[in-house]
């Protein structure tokens, strides 16, 4: 299939960003669909907070839309927008994918940390049994925390820059996961095996040693980032120079694709 080739066959799928520079996903969605055989195309759409009901409303209209991705800021702001949401949406509290039905029905579920998870375990790594530091609260976040929690965490501890967030996300996921020790905490990562930044922070290059005291991190932990852009965000770079073993953004991306195409129908 040429992957040039776009035509009023072409199955469409958007994808919600506000700002859409640091996007790169939708590139790595469309090979992915049209690999398996589908004539698919992704498309970053940028959308202000302002505009976001208004956008998805249109997307009910759209009728060779198979429906569309949902990244930051939106993923929680769109969940009161949508007709239905799957119980692993409704339980995380924030959608990445929307699924258009025939009848322009727009049902929302969040596969991030379900992505996250299968990454993980493709690049050979091991959640279960591992303490995990995640930094962030937000779509991403609370997506993340349940599947860690999921996956077997022996302790999780959540920091996020909004104590309260950070508390409400931990009592969530104790309460879905009771076996597994789940509590806030600093940004220190002494002592701890696992450390995700869950954050937008290192995105398109920023300073990102705000996030914790690099120093602190020592060979036999590993440092994941969901950040895509740059691959190597400051908390990985200075996390390989440790000795650590890193996980990319990419690599969550790649383990959501499968768990995409299946939700979209395709």
């Amino acid at each position: 299939m040429d992957a040039r080739r776009i035509t009023g066959q072409t199955k469409i799928m958007l994808l919600l960003a506000d700002p859409v520079s640091h996007v790169v996903g939708t590139e790595a969605i469309t090979a992915f669909m049209r690999a398996a055989g589908h004539d698919f195309v992704c498309v970053p759409v940028h959308v202000g907070p302002r505009d976001l009901a208004g956008a998805i409303q249109a997307l009910r209209g759209y009728r060779n839309c198979v429906g569309s991705g949902v990244t930051i800021p939106h993923k929680i702001p769109v969940l009161p927008l949508l007709d239905e949401l799957t119980d692993r949406a409704r339980a995380i509290g924030s959608v990445n994918c929307i699924r258009r039905n025939p009848d322009g029905r727009l049902i929302g579920d969040n596969v991030d940390g379900a992505g996250f998870v299968r990454g993980a375990l493709e690049a050979g790594v091991e959640l279960a049994g591992l303490r995990v530091l995640l930094l962030g609260a937000g779509g991403a976040g609370r997506s993340l925390a349940f599947a860690l929690a999921e996956a077997g965490a022996a302790e999780l501890v959540i920091c996020n820059r909004d104590p309260a967030k950070a508390a409400g996300l931990a009592d969530a996921v104790g309460a879905t996961y009771p076996s597994v020790p789940v509590r806030t905490g600093a940004a220190d990562a002494t002592g701890f095996g696992m450390i995700i930044n869950a954050t937008s922070v290192g995105m398109a290059g920023k300073d990102d040693s705000r996030l914790l005291d690099f120093a602190k991190l020592s060979a036999d932990m590993i440092v994941a980032d969901i950040v895509m852009k740059p691959e190597r965000t400051g908390l990985l770079q200075a996390a390989e120079a440790k000795g650590c073993r890193v996980l990319f953004g990419r690599q969550m991306m790649d383990g959501q694709l499968a768990l995409m195409r299946d939700f979209l129908g395709l």
